[in-house]
């Protein structure tokens, strides 16, 4: 009886111990709350922007890589027009869409930012990742700015980089 309880209480600990992979930090609910329920008028201009990212990057070799965790920055620029932005999608090295974040127009108020943070463990978009993002904002208001921030730390050595989006529509 008593090997079959610990056998249990093995088996329960190595389940509750195993890494979970989330898709990123930031709550799919905080999406929900910023969508747009109205349709965007014609008026606004349209743009797509690509950040490329790097959830990982080689050491030493080709075959040694070190995992990332990836902070991606959305900032409204416009200090008095919201941004509108329709869908973020994210890519693997190959060019696989991995995930959308979100398919639906969402607004960022004027001067905010939010972020969307894949975590270290997520291994998926590799060393080539990327994002597109396409926006709407008011004629002659500012473009958008996406940046994206990569740091790793082990023991006492840290590692960070950063890449800015660009325009590429």
């Amino acid at each position: 009886m008593k090997n079959i309880l610990g056998i249990v209480l093995l088996t329960l600990l190595a389940q509750s111990c195993q890494n979970k992979k989330e898709a990123s930090s930031i709550n799919p609910i905080n999406w929900s709350k910023r969508m747009i329920h109205h349709t965007l008028t014609d008026s606004l201009t349209r743009g797509t922007t690509y950040l490329s990212v790097y959830s990982q990057i080689y050491s030493q070799s080709e075959h040694k890589t070190h995992d990332l965790t990836v902070t991606v920055s959305m900032r409204n620029t416009n200090p008095g027009d919201t941004l509108f932005i329709e869908k973020a999608e994210y890519f693997d090295t190959k060019g696989k869409s991995i995930r959308t974040y979100f398919d639906h127009p969402i607004f960022i108020a004027p001067m905010e930012t939010v972020e969307i943070v894949i975590d270290e463990m997520d291994q998926e978009g590799g060393t080539g990742a990327n994002f597109l993002f396409t926006w709407r904002i008011k004629p002659a208001s500012g473009e958008p700015l996406f940046e994206s921030v990569m740091i790793s730390t082990s023991g006492q050595q840290g590692l960070s980089f950063t890449t800015q989006g660009r325009r590429i529509k």
